[in-house]
């Protein structure tokens, strides 16, 4: 291996990706454990590496230099043999300070918490001071000497305003988890988490359902990995390039789901927005008769509706597995706010707004088979899929159009 990452489990990792984007070379992912680390750093049988959980700090020893902010901050991310000599350095603070910049969250003179006490979490604290923090705790599961409980977080910190997770709570695949309540703060403007698959932890969602600043880290991936890149080719690192990748990485693995009313349009118009944009097409809708073996409507006169959401929650927690595809929804899938979740987590909600005038009563719809079942149901929903929407569309245009309409809302 010349260039690759170097860590303990790597199969969430889009660095692979990411780097194929920034330079010619090769770079592999090797998942190895302290035994194989050992070996391969004493033989120093690469040109260039990453390092990521959980040996940021295991690797130290075997350098021959470090430079002065890998020092400070007591963990490297990245290491260059330079004709046998080992040199270590930590990307992961450029990239955290372009995230915090990025996502607007400003640390000057404010209190920042961070989740955790691994090498993420020095590197965090590194960046809360270097954005001129007035004060920066590290949060720990059990009582140390440098870092706070959570239960004291809480307590004696409740006017934190800015909170940056380190921890893994949240990955995939335990992505309901938070790792902190963030009810207990109340002064809280921003949140930032390191995490980035999934590309919007149950951490982010609850703070931009508060209204409060938040983001997860992609853009930190993305960024670091332009540092490390130029380090590794002993180069300038071209900012400009983080914005540039990012995009393409965010489009190429964020969903997007449509959600509106029946008759709004989200099939006819997902199936043109995947044809645009190079993207798989799916509807949860065609998922469910496929599961049922007959239409929705007969499906639901037979078992009720209760038991056909239940269903239709269960497609759409798979179909938010997925990536980068367009998927279609039933006109009721915004009702659980679970659902909601699940597509936003990896995805981007988008309400196709239809005039009421415009949609239609079908008899194969069985909530709104008449005309006025279907204005009662619009002015039921209308708010709900407002609530639910990252983006909102007008749809009362041709199909192409407001495909296209999507394409320049989400930069597609």
């Amino acid at each position: 291996m010349k260039y690759g990452l170097l860590g303990e489990k790597l199969g969430h990792s889009f660095s692979k990706e990411i780097h194929a984007r920034l330079a010619d070379y090769e770079y592999e992912l090797r998942e190895l454990n302290a035994e194989e680390l050992d070996a391969l750093f004493r033989k120093k049988d690469f040109e260039a590496v990453n390092v990521t959980i959980p040996y940021k700090q295991t690797v130290i020893p075997y350098l021959d230099e470090i430079s002065e902010r890998a020092k400070t901050i007591g963990a490297v991310n990245a290491v260059v043999n330079r004709n046998g000599k080992l040199f270590g350095d930590n990307t992961d603070f450029a990239g955290m300070r372009a995230l915090a910049l990025h996502a607007g969250a400003d640390m000057k003179n404010k209190k920042v918490l961070v989740l955790g006490t691994g090498g993420t979490s020095k590197t965090a604290c590194a960046v809360a001071k270097d954005l001129g923090a007035r004060e920066f705790l590290r949060v720990s599961r059990t009582k140390k000497e440098d870092a706070v409980t959570y239960e004291e977080a809480a307590e004696k910190h409740s006017d934190a305003q800015i909170i940056i997770n380190t921890t893994p709570v949240g990955m995939f695949p335990k992505t309901n988890a938070s790792p902190i309540d963030l009810s207990a703060f109340p002064k809280l403007e921003a949140v930032l988490d390191a995490i980035f698959n999934p590309l919007r932890t149950e951490l982010v969602l609850t703070a931009q359902e508060r209204g409060i600043i938040a983001s997860g880290g992609l853009y930190m991936l993305v960024a670091q990995a332009v540092y490390a890149s130029a380090l590794f080719l002993n180069k300038k690192a071209d900012e400009k390039k983080t914005d540039e990748v990012y995009k393409e990485i965010l489009n190429e693995k964020r969903n997007i789901f449509l959600i509106g009313m029946p008759s709004s349009g989200k099939s006819s118009v997902g199936k043109k927005l995947a044809e645009m944009a190079g993207k798989e097409f799916e509807d949860t809708d065609a998922m469910l008769v496929k599961r049922f073996g007959e239409p929705i409507a007969d499906y639901i006169r037979k078992n009720g509706e209760k038991t056909f959401r239940d269903a239709e929650s269960e497609v759409i927690a798979e179909a938010a597995k997925e990536r980068g595809k367009v998927i279609a929804t039933g006109g009721g899938a915004i009702l659980r706010k679970e659902n909601v979740r699940e597509m936003k987590r990896n995805g981007v909600t988008v309400f196709l707004d239809r005039d009421l005038s415009l949609l239609t009563a079908t008899s194969d719809r069985p909530l709104s088979s008449t005309k006025e079942a279907l204005e009662r149901l619009y002015n039921e929903r209308f708010p709900i899929y407002e609530k639910a929407a990252d983006v909102t569309v007008k749809s009362n245009d041709e199909i192409g159009a407001v495909a296209q309409a999507v394409r320049k809302e989400l930069d597609i």
